[in-house]
């Protein structure tokens, strides 16, 4: 069975930084794009990060650019998110993602699988 499982997540206080990691397993996700959504209290899930199976194409929300960078090890079935300047309007649930349509590029993109979730608190 094909799983994800997000972990790294934590509380920091603003500007800080975490790194997300998720580590895949039950199938190969070495072609599959993957991503990373999140969903802060109140609000819909938004998408946040995303890296294409051949690492070549990377899309960021606007909200993270700079400051968020995305990575995976096709190799190791995991990927990263490493998440520096963190502030309160980061505070969310953030899910690892995997879809098999060639590029996730937004909140709209199909997700095909979802991890569980960790939870991520910026405090001012």
């Amino acid at each position: 069975q094909a799983q994800l499982v997000e972990s790294g997540g934590g509380s920091v206080q603003a500007g800080g930084s975490l790194r997300l990691s998720c580590a895949a397993s039950g199938r190969t996700f070495r072609t599959l794009s993957m991503g990373w959504f999140r969903q802060a209290p109140g609000k819909e899930r938004e998408f946040v990060a995303s890296i294409t199976w051949d690492i070549n194409t990377i899309y960021y929300a606007d909200s993270v650019k700079d400051r968020f960078t995305i990575s995976r090890d096709r190799d190791q079935n995991r990927m990263y998110l490493q998440m520096n300047s963190l502030n309160p309007e980061d505070t969310a649930i953030y899910y690892c993602v995997a879809a098999h349509t060639p590029l996730i590029a937004s909140s709209r993109s199909p997700i095909n699988y979802w991890g569980q979730g960790t939870q991520v608190t910026g405090s001012s």
